[in-house]
This record gives structure tokens, sequence and C-alpha cells, in this order.
């Protein structure tokens, strides 16, 4: 049994998603907040597996209790769940290590992405992903130097991060497909990411 707290200063829509996700047989919903002081202090005093929660929210935002939940719980699975696909707040979503951003509007998303945040997964809804590689070209060149990594190991991460596939990563830097497959599987095992989608999402973070 997955056990998520929800805070949505929306006293209707949590109410709402409690019903939705009890509904699933899988999921008990251990608590309802509608602030970010409340996300924390229910946090603290539940340790749900997953906490949903919204990002605008009067008084303290979404974003600033996970800020302060991920500071003191590291492993602190934090999914957000909100109306609002501003880049501001993607990119705070994807700096500050939160499992998740998706948008309210895609309902039938909810149950299955709690399910994959508490396998271990990251998502992020297709509408935030299509976001990713405009938000990666505003930024400056990330800092790679903490990683094992060599210079062509950045190129193609970066590449990848900028929704080239292989092939066109493989045009632009005058190598076959196939090494382009090789050294992305070995970037992936490398830095223990799944996927591509966590690929660019780890370029992002170093930014």
């Amino acid at each position: 049994m997955m056990n998520v707290v929800i805070v949505d200063d929306d006293q209707l829509v949590s109410s709402s998603l409690k019903t939705i996700l009890e509904a699933d047989g899988a999921i008990r919903v251990t608590g309802i907040g509608h602030s970010g002081t409340q996300a924390v202090e229910l946090y603290r005093e539940l340790r749900p597996d997953i906490l949903l929660i919204d990002i605008r929210m009067d008084g303290m935002t979404g974003i600033e209790a996970a800020k302060i939940l991920l500071h003191d719980h590291n492993n602190a699975k934090i999914l957000f769940l909100t109306t609002f696909s501003d880049d501001e707040y993607i990119i705070e979503a994807l700096r500050i290590g939160a499992k998740g951003y998706i948008l309210k509007q895609n309902f039938e998303s909810i149950v299955p992405a709690l399910k994959a945040v508490f396998s271990g997964q990251r998502v992020f809804g297709d509408a935030i992903i299509s976001k990713i590689p405009s938000l990666i070209k505003q930024k400056d060149q990330p800092n790679f130097s903490q990683f094992d990594l060599t210079d062509r190991e950045i190129a193609i991460i970066k590449q990848v991060a900028s929704g080239s596939s292989n092939r066109e990563i493989a045009k632009e830097l005058f190598l076959s497909e196939g090494t382009i497959r090789n050294y992305i599987s070995s970037i992936l095992e490398k830095l223990e990411l799944r996927d591509r989608t966590q690929l660019a999402i780890f370029y992002y973070k170093q930014s």
C-alpha cells in the first residue's frame, strides 16, 4: 500500500484527488493539507511515501516547502501537481530534485505518475518534457567537473538534452548511430540513469 499526503489550497481539488487516488485500491491518502506550511508539518508527522503538492499557494509555496523537506529528508519523494507549466517552476522543480511535475489537466495520468515515482522513477508530463530542450538552451554551459565524463560524452549528453535523435547526433559528431547508442548506454550506466529523459534532466540540473 502506498501512503500519500495531498497538499492543495483548493479544498475541492484535494478532496477530489483523495477520491480518485483511493479508488485505485493501492493508494491510501494519510493526510490532506492546504498550504506549504502544512505540507512540511504533515510530511514530518506522517512520513508518506509520496507528497503530492500544488505549487502556487498563499504564504509558503509548494516549491519552498519542497526545498525545506528535501534539505532535511533528501530521499523524500515529492510530486508536483499544478495547473501551471511556467518555465520558472519547471526549472526549480528540476533543480531541487523533485521526483515529478505533472499538470492537473492530465488527471488520468496522476495515479500512473504516483506509481512510477513510488517505484523509483522520475515523472514529467509530456507538456513539461517538451519544454526541457528550450529551457536547456537558455542556460549557461553546465559544470560536469565532479563526474567522470569525457568531452565526447558531455557533447553527446548535450545533444540528447537538446532533443536530438541518435541519427542527428551521429551526423553532428561524424560517428555511426551504433557508436552513439553505445555511448549513450555507457553514459546511462556511468551516471546510474534509466533513460534519455533522465539524462536530459541530469544535464539541466547541473546548470
